[in-house]
């Protein structure tokens, strides 16, 4: 009877060992999603976020997690948080709560992203979630006021600034490009571009472009040109760029950029990130655009446009913005996001926008796009710019 007794011991022990062996084998498999709320109104919105386990684990999973911006900024439109959780032994979930800021004012669609790593072994089907602010509102973010944006964002560094209140245009970081390029800047444009301060100036805390009906080099029109090229240019980050902007038949202004290796590569393979276009026949709506492509036989182009009701964009100043990161960017017009593209709307061609990018300002007048000025086109017409801002994440 010992004897028996003693090999049902041994065998007991031996199967709860085993069985417990059996639990802790393998690495826990963690389930991370993307989710979608709609922004409310004035106040605050939790989000309880839901972190789940395939199966319940022998031990407490415990998993670091932090927010980020996307299109959504922490302290505008959602409140970063970070830390640990645990789902503990038996469990298959844990929550995170998530604070939405709400308000009343139309800024489309925004994400911020929630990333996860651990100190232990996971199986993560992803580490970050897409957490989507969905707009509810249609008011716009101003009232009589002109649009502005702020000095700093929580998070982020002012890498440069150009408030334009110096008296003279700083050399150090623009360079005026003089005449008509080739074909009219490819576009066959009509107007001289010069660097004389009939064209270009400060005045009252403004960059003034101006397109004039002038005859110079034998050519009708004058503007000007200017641009960062060789002396700022950026990668990653958020630009803001306070305007107001010139209209009339056949005027087109522009704050755009080029990649720095456009040398190197050629257009459109170096890329082209046009933040604001418009076409001064159609002084309400501006256009967002990309241009990509590894040779003018493959150019490809898409963006958005924005439209001002009962006003046109030369009544008020308004801020053109454009965040980049990896392989995406989100434009945005007084803070309203118009355009997103990514690295997979790039129709098999290469992504040329993680690369650093130089900025373009000027007017130009006529060619393909605008057409050419008529009767109704009055000169002189201004691009007034208060401030460029570059911002880069910490």
């Amino acid at each position: 009877m010992k004897v028996s007794f003693l090999l049902v011991v041994l065998v007991l022990f031996g199967v709860n060992c085993s069985s417990s062996e059996d639990q802790i084998k393998g690495v826990p498999s963690i389930i991370i999603s993307d989710i979608s709320q709609l922004e409310g109104d004035d106040g605050t919105l939790i989000i309880d976020y839901e972190v789940k386990l395939k199966e319940s684990y022998s031990k407490n999973v415990i998993l670091n997690y932090t927010t980020d911006d996307g299109s959504a900024f922490q302290g505008l439109d959602y409140k970063k948080v970070n830390g640990q959780i645990t789902i503990p032994v038996g469990s298959t979930e844990s929550i995170i709560s998530l604070e939405i800021i709400s308000d009343k004012i139309k800024e489309g669609n925004e994400v911020f992203h929630l990333t996860f790593d651990a100190d232990m072994e996971i199986e993560f089907n992803k580490n970050t979630a897409i957490i989507t602010i969905g707009n509810d509102d249609n008011s716009l973010p101003y009232d009589v006021e002109d649009y502005s944006t702020p000095t700093s964002y929580e998070g982020w560094d002012l890498a440069w600034a150009d408030e334009f209140e110096n008296a003279e245009i700083n050399t150090s970081w623009w360079t005026h490009e003089i005449g008509n390029g080739d074909n009219g800047w490819g576009n066959n444009e009509l107007e001289y571009y010069t660097d004389a301060s009939e064209n270009s100036r400060i005045e009252n805390g403004n960059l003034v472009i101006e397109a004039r009906s002038d005859s110079w080099n034998d050519h009708q029109y004058t503007s000007a040109r200017m641009i960062t090229k060789d002396k700022k240019s950026f990668g990653f980050g958020r630009t803001d760029i306070r305007a107001k902007l010139p209209y009339g038949q056949g005027i087109w202004p522009a704050l755009w950029m080029l990649g720095a290796n456009i040398n190197l590569k050629g257009w459109p393979a170096c890329g082209e990130i046009d933040i604001m276009e418009l076409i001064g026949n159609q002084p309400s709506t501006s256009h967002a655009t990309v241009h990509w492509g590894i040779d003018f036989a493959n150019h490809k182009y898409t963006g958005k446009s924005y439209s001002l009701t009962d006003e046109i964009f030369n009544d008020r100043f308004h801020v053109f913005s454009v965040v980049r990161a990896f392989n995406q960017m989100w434009f945005y017009v007084d803070d309203i996001l118009i355009f997103e593209f990514k690295s997979k709307d790039a129709q098999n061609q290469p992504y040329p926008f993680n690369e650093q990018f130089f900025f373009i300002f000027n007017v130009a007048i006529g060619g393909n796009w605008p057409g050419n000025p008529d009767e109704t086109t009055q000169f002189p017409q201004k691009m007034l710019v208060d401030y460029i801002r570059v911002f880069e994440k910490k």
